[in-house]
């Protein structure tokens, strides 16, 4: 009895000790995970648009959230909007973590905004074959007329294009100084459009690193100081951990409408709906597709770059549109509000970075569509108007009735509301069809259908 009752003591001993060895070695691998340094990588591909700006502030939410140890910043732009690029640029001078922007891979480019945000990240870096610069505010791009003049010199610069100048370089200036990083050239880059390779960048002090790929970054990045918010912070990238941050459903979704030809496609629809639906009241479905792609397309266009020009002219264009419509005027409003609507398209997004805009085919497409369309009312107004007109009691010649009396010679009949004295030429009984053939004062002269038919 004894002996079994020790057996069992040993063997809960035994027991709690194996317990007490597994929880010591799960709670050092947690331990150990937890202290494993992690980076959150935000991949910007394509211009800086209003759906960039809320997915890398969505992102640096989550950084700051999950507590990572710094933030990648994968960069291919061509530019983009001065707004967007201004709200990256804040989310990164404002980060507690260290944001390393990161061209690549090889091919890539930090174009315009792109530069400025790269100038902004605690931490530049480049691959080989890659390359930023012109960042020379669209506007100050030399316009047609000056390159036309008798001369052929350089027109002067307007005082609004010097504001919009010299505030784009002072900004960049202050990011330069903000970094530690090359002022005079960032300064060129906006007044002479310069651009320069990665290795170039490196040795002008434009970019800290190059780097091949992640793997080359991170070993590069390793015991790196870095300067946040006036403190200094030595990165450890030694078994970092990467993750890609995805867009969610909401950054895909405005990714699309903020796309301009999207969204003038969008507001296309939005015309086409509420003038069907405007046409036959009571349609439902047309006014319905048509009012939420106006909201969705205003909503869109009201956080792109909108020439107010162009707005009025698309606006113009859809007034003459829908005046043709219901007041038909043989086409001089209709195609004059095609042509309005074509031009304003074409001057709606006041912008040229590349790949930024309503494509040349859309613009056609919905001019040619327009056209046809209006060709067609036109057609059909003309035929209305040499289609003879035939009003009082003449109008009744040829109308099919139903007779709902049976009678002989003389009767009665009720058409349109009103009674009318009838002659037959047949027997007429009830529910046969007649047809009127005569109108003699208020009396019809009917002839039996179906007699007509035995003949």
């Amino acid at each position: 009895m004894n002996t079994n009752i020790k057996h069992r003591q040993k063997l809960l001993i035994c027991t709690l000790f194996l317990c007490g060895v597994l929880f010591i070695l799960l709670s050092s691998s947690t331990s150990a995970e937890q202290a494993r340094p992690r980076a959150l990588i935000l991949t910007i591909d394509g211009a800086i648009s209003p759906a960039a700006a809320e997915y890398v502030k969505l992102g640096f939410k989550k950084a700051r959230a999950h507590d990572y140890g710094m933030i990648i910043l994968k960069l291919d732009t061509p530019g983009g909007l001065d707004k967007s690029m201004r709200l990256i640029i804040k989310q990164i001078v404002d980060s507690p973590i260290p944001v390393i922007s990161y061209v690549a891979p090889s091919g890539a480019r930090a174009a315009s905004a792109g530069t400025f945000i790269l100038y902004a990240s605690h931490i530049a870096a480049m691959a080989p074959g890659t390359n930023l610069g012109a960042a020379t505010p669209v506007s100050m791009i030399e316009t047609p007329t000056a390159k036309k003049g008798k001369d052929k010199a350089k027109a002067k610069e307007s005082a609004r294009n010097k504001k919009v100048i010299n505030d784009a370089v002072a900004y960049i200036k202050s990011l330069a100084d903000l970094q530690g990083r090359n002022a005079n050239w960032a300064a060129t880059s906006i007044t002479k459009a310069a651009s320069i390779p990665a290795k170039e960048a490196l040795q002008k002090n434009v970019i800290n690193l190059m780097a091949n790929d992640m793997s080359d970054l991170m070993k590069k990045l390793n015991g790196l100081n870095v300067k946040i918010r006036g403190q200094t912070e030595t990165l450890n990238t030694t078994n970092i951990q990467l993750q890609a941050y995805k867009a969610d459903w909401r950054i895909r979704f405005l990714s699309v409408i903020t796309d301009p030809a999207v969204a003038y496609i969008l507001l296309m629809i939005a015309v086409y709906g509420l003038f069907f639906e405007f046409l036959n009241p009571g349609a439902i479905v047309p006014g319905v597709i048509g009012a939420v792609c106006l909201l969705v397309a205003l909503y869109a266009l009201q956080l792109m770059p909108i020439n107010y020009v162009g707005l009025l002219l698309l606006l113009l264009g859809l007034a003459f549109m829908t005046i043709e419509a219901f007041l038909p005027s043989i086409g001089v409003f209709g195609i004059a509000g095609a042509a309005a609507f074509a031009v304003g398209s074409i001057m709606l997004i006041d912008t040229e970075i590349t790949g930024y805009g309503i494509p040349w085919y859309i613009i056609a497409g919905v001019t040619v569509l327009n056209l046809i369309f209006f060709l067609f009312v036109i057609t059909m107004v003309i035929k209305a108007r040499r289609r003879p007109v035939v009003s009082g009691k003449e109008r009744l010649i040829g109308t099919v009735v139903t007779i709902d009396d049976t009678y002989l010679e003389q009767g009665t009949i009720t058409l349109d509301g009103e009674i009318w004295r009838c002659k037959r030429n047949a027997n007429l009984k009830n529910g046969d069809k007649a047809k009127i053939t005569a109108v003699t004062e208020l009396t019809l002269t009917l002839t039996s259908l179906s007699s007509n038919k035995e003949r």
